[in-house]
């Protein structure tokens, strides 16, 4: 079995105000920062074989406050980037609304279909995630690893390898700073897209 922390970046000023980030390359703010040394400081007695995270600043930078205290080198792997949100990424949440009016209610049609222009579906996302938790699967067996990544990111993989239908994913987004736990005893397949996933 492997074990896999999936572990959202601390707070932007994009999480603050309400913007889309998307794939935006977006630090942490100083709120960010404590976030992440805090997490650091309670997963003191944690052992992680190995830290991957997002390529992205905010994921980077979270994972490399974990990983100063556990002598561990951050592996970045684009992988771990969080949903692609096309002509949307910059935009406050409310200029979405008003100028889009996207349907936000848990919905099939959008596990395989972007929201935006230029965006990722759902599939797209979780796709990759899991093609990169199977691969540090198979390199780390029997060990723990933290993955550094985003909202989005770590939820569609929660939801998949605990069972849960994608089109509820919106529902267990973490919080800035808080991981979610898989456990992993074989590779994870995914699903068929061509049906309802409801």
């Amino acid at each position: 079995m492997t074990e896999i922390w999936l572990v959202r970046h601390g707070q932007t000023n994009g999480n603050l105000h309400n913007i889309v980030q998307g794939q935006l390359d977006i630090p942490l703010n100083e709120t960010g920062e404590a976030q992440a040394r805090t997490l650091a400081d309670q997963l003191a007695d944690v052992t992680f074989a190995a830290i991957y995270s997002s390529d992205l600043s905010r994921a980077m930078q979270t994972a490399s406050i974990i990983a100063s205290k556990k002598g561990l080198t951050v592996v970045p792997d684009a992988r771990l980037r969080e949903i692609r949100q096309g002509i949307w990424e910059g935009l406050h949440f409310e200029q979405v609304l008003q100028i889009y009016q996207p349907d936000f209610s848990p919905n099939p049609f959008y596990i395989t279909t972007p929201r935006a222009e230029g965006a990722e579906s759902i599939a797209e996302v979780v796709t990759r995630m899991v093609d990169a938790a199977n691969e540090y699967h198979a390199r780390h067996p029997g060990e723990r690893v933290l993955m550094s990544t985003h909202g989005m990111a770590s939820a569609s993989l929660y939801c998949l390898a605990s069972g849960i239908p994608l089109v509820n994913v919106g529902e267990h987004i973490p919080k800035n700073g808080q991981p979610l736990i898989i456990h992993l005893n074989e590779p994870l397949n995914l699903p068929d897209f061509t049906i309802s996933l409801s």
